[in-house]
């Protein structure tokens, strides 16, 4: 099918009917299109309990996705086709994994029916009536997010939240609350084949976080000059009574909001801005730290997480505590309770005295924080650490030099060799073996290897009592983690 050949797309609601904000029963089935994602089948569900029909499609629908609808009793196809869109539903939801290719995306058109992205729904149906609190930047947002919401939950406020990882106390990584409060995951990612901007250029911010801006999503943005320049639009959405807490000890983040049209507050090691990260200590599974505001002793505050980075995303997210109104006393508290995310530093299990722990990151910054971490938080004990480069960036050369210093917490380094991206050239892609040899030159103890079988051979043979393995991708790695803790139950 040609791209060409494609009938232009039709409005999209807003445009195609102003009446939908004064009349919704406009609006009663919605299909989604990409509704296996994450983000499009949390979307699913809340559309479920907020009494709308919802149907969906995806290229494959299996668990634990397909058993999540299931239980809401929301009918996926597993492919994409025109024949999705009969009944003709009322709107479609157009995911971002969606290209102008897609045979249910032509039907879509050829069809008429009304639409929008992902981001545009979830700011059309949820954000318009909450006060949208949007954590953005290139790391952090995940588990700052997180701890957001669950805070504000933890101090009876009632939020509704959409986050890109499971919040433990939740089992889910959305709710509809009561509250007055959205917080929202600000994804810097496309939105969807039709609109290339970021996603949170969507989401109404009244207050937002903006934890580091860094050049990352190589498929999409051309150098961290695009990057910023999204940033900028995203800064600019602010209104006047708005606030930013930024992280002021990145130069990249003070720059983009040295022109925001709200009030801004910093946050971060320097003494001098508005909230800075005094003495951290580790208790026991706890991070206590010390908070400053104005440079005076603020509060001394907890968090179940590893780590001088996640003290200071807790910092930031009790700069938006502080301004809702919660006391010192009750941030604490509420902090403390925190469970943590799935995929976030998580221990997957102890098998013969070895903890095996998986975690998201893949940009070099993120890798190199997330293993200081680990290596404080685990003093004394080897820290190996298996790394397979899978997101669209991290198989580019891009940062091929800048991972060279982002595993220096690490004892040991093992590094998969990544499947090749089809449209890049050979001299522009991801070298394991190259990396291995330049962390060996930098006296580091790293290999590459083939693929997830050969990695767990060598495991098998090095492992002992006390060992921590921390496992570093954005996908499944072969299911590695459970194979890992098999293994090392079978040799206990």
């Amino acid at each position: 099918m040609s791209e060409h050949a494609m009938p232009p797309l039709p409005a999209q609601i807003m445009e195609l009917d102003p009446r939908l904000n004064q009349a919704p029963d406009i609006i009663r089935h919605i299909h989604i299109m990409g509704i296996c994602g994450t983000g499009m089948a949390a979307l699913a569900g809340m559309l479920q309990s907020s009494g709308y029909t919802v149907t969906g499609s995806d290229s494959g629908v299996y668990p634990p996705m397909s058993d999540f609808l299931q239980k809401l009793g929301i009918q996926a196809a597993s492919a994409y086709d025109p024949h999705n869109l009969e009944p003709r539903p009322d709107l479609v939801i157009v995911g971002n994994v969606i290209t102008r290719k897609n045979p249910e995306a032509y039907g879509l058109a050829v069809a008429g029916i009304p639409y929008l992205s992902f981001p545009q729904a979830l700011a059309h149906f949820f954000l318009t009536t909450r006060t949208s609190l949007v954590v953005a930047g290139t790391h952090g947002k995940t588990t700052t997010t997180s701890l957001l919401a669950s805070a504000l939950h933890q101090a009876g406020l009632d939020p509704s939240f959409m986050i890109g990882g499971i919040v433990r106390e939740f089992d889910a990584n959305f709710r509809l609350g009561g509250g007055p409060h959205f917080v929202v995951e600000g994804d810097e990612y496309d939105t969807a084949f039709f609109d290339k901007g970021s996603k949170f250029l969507h989401y109404r911010p009244h207050i937002a976080i903006i934890t580091s801006i860094e050049f990352d999503h190589a498929d999409i943005f051309a150098d961290l000059e695009a990057i910023k320049s999204s940033f900028r639009k995203f800064v600019a959405l602010l209104p006047k009574d708005g606030l930013i807490i930024a992280h002021l000890d990145d130069p990249v983040v003070a720059e983009i909001v040295a022109d925001a049209p709200c009030e801004v507050q910093g946050y971060g090691l320097n003494p001098t801005l508005d909230w800075s990260l005094g003495a951290v200590t580790n208790d026991q599974g706890n991070t206590r730290f010390q908070a400053f505001r104005h440079g005076q002793p603020w509060a001394e505050l907890s968090v179940r997480l590893p780590g001088r980075h996640n003290c200071l995303n807790s910092l930031a997210v009790s700069a938006v505590l502080h301004r809702i109104g919660l006391s010192p006393e009750q941030i604490n508290a509420s902090l403390s309770r925190f469970g943590g995310v799935k995929r976030r530093q998580e221990v997957r299990g102890i098998e013969g005295g070895v903890t095996v722990i998986d975690d998201f990151a893949h940009h070099p910054t993120a890798v190199r924080e997330t293993l200081a971490a680990l290596k404080g938080a685990y003093s004394g004990q080897r820290l190996i650490t298996v790394f397979e480069p899978r997101t669209n960036s991290s198989r580019r050369a891009i940062f091929q030099q800048d991972y060279i210093s982002a595993f220096d917490a690490a004892d040991l380094i093992f590094i998969r060799k990544p499947i090749p991206l089809a449209t890049i050239p050979e001299n522009e892609q991801f070298s394991s073996d190259q990396l291995a040899s330049d962390l060996c030159a930098r006296g580091k103890d790293a290999s590459s290897f083939a693929d997830t079988d050969a990695i767990l051979e060598h495991l098998a043979t090095i492992l002992r009592a006390g060992d921590v393995v921390a496992i570093l991708s954005n996908g499944g790695f072969d299911n590695i983690h459970s194979r890992l803790l098999e293994q090392l139950r079978n040799f206990s």
